[in-house]
């Protein structure tokens, strides 16, 4: 079986399939299927089963020709992959023997101009992965001058962001801002070109994409997901590309690796039970031949972890970021 799609490649595709160490027997979760590029390798090792989920009906509908071949062993599901415990648990398969996760947009998704989330291909001003829900389009032409600011601050780390959100506010007073090049346009007018660096718009983008899809709370949910669904010595593997999603990841894995929760001077209290043992120090980065082929690998960050026999720990996510119901509810200003 081939490890490799015409259409996309898998950011560190073999590290994190060595990370998973799948073997004969084994289920793993692919919780961010694409084009199941984690997926066939790991159906390369004899007798492993998969289960792929992913937001994008898109996807799903591209995989029946691997599912085909899987011949029984894997299985692919429509869904978010912060309900994963809920989608082993509805296949049979509650507890797992490892999950993959590559956090962001895909490849696939980026060269579709249809589906808006690329600057690079003029297309409709979308970019929702499941195709639901409200689009980009819909919050630029709603949220407040500050949320706008907020949202492309927090999720795009634009240092520009009050410029660009009043930028965009100013635009939509004339006309409707329903396709990337528009905004892209916008944008650019306030945030200059410098020789090699990206272009003015990849931060916004990069922010109204993952505020749209709720990205960081999906992956908070999906990491307490995953430490409910692994057996004791199965393995967590996430690959991220941006800092805040890498920050949520490390923070998770050490708030999960320490043994806390109690004091010397509180003997009574009992001690929380690491639920998780690091194996990346450090994360794991892409090498200069991966990035040379593939330049979306530079920014990416492998962290993995083992669970361990200790019950989960109790679910402490907070979200100190605007959500998509709040901003869409505030309206214009």
């Amino acid at each position: 079986m081939s490890t490799a799609s015409p259409r996309h490649i898998s950011v560190l595709g073999r590290e994190a399939v060595e990370f998973l160490a799948p073997h004969a027997g084994g289920i793993y979760v692919d919780a961010t299927f694409g084009a199941g590029g984690y997926s066939k390798r790991i159906l390369e090792v004899a007798g492993t089963r998969v289960i792929g989920i992913d937001r994008d009906r898109t996807a799903v509908a591209e995989a029946f020709d691997l599912v085909e071949r899987a011949e029984g062993r894997l299985t692919v599901v429509q869904d978010r992959f912060s309900n994963l415990a809920e989608v082993c648990a509805a296949v049979g398969a509650p507890q797992v023997d490892g999950i993959v996760m590559d956090i962001g947009v895909s490849s696939m998704q980026l060269d579709r101009a249809e589906r808006g989330f690329s600057f690079r291909h003029d297309g409709p001003l979308d970019m929702r992965m499941g195709q639901e829900g409200a689009s980009a389009a819909d919050v630029v032409a709603v949220a407040s001058e500050k949320d706008l600011a907020n949202i492309i601050y927090i999720f795009g780390e634009e240092r520009h962001s009050r410029a660009v959100a009043r930028a965009i506010v100013k635009a939509r007073q004339d006309n409707p801002i329903v396709t990337t090049k528009a905004l892209a346009d916008i944008v650019s007018s306030v945030v200059r070109a410098r020789p090699n660096e990206i272009h003015p718009a990849t931060r916004t983008f990069q922010a109204l994409r993952i505020f749209i899809n709720e990205e960081l709370d999906e992956l908070q949910t999906a990491l307490h997901a995953s430490e409910r669904a692994l057996k004791p010595g199965g393995r967590l593997v996430v690959v991220s590309f941006h800092s805040l999603e890498d920050r949520i990841v490390k923070n998770f894995l050490a708030s999960r690796a320490k043994q806390g929760g109690g004091s010397r001077h509180l003997p009574e209290v009992e001690q929380i039970a690491p639920s998780f043992e690091i194996l990346t120090k450090r994360p794991v980065v892409a090498n200069d031949n991966e990035t040379a082929v593939n330049p979306r690998a530079r920014s990416a960050k492998l962290r993995a972890a083992q669970r361990t026999a200790n019950p989960s720990h109790h679910e402490d996510m907070s979200f100190d970021w605007p959500t998509l119901r709040s901003v869409m509810k505030g309206g214009r200003s």
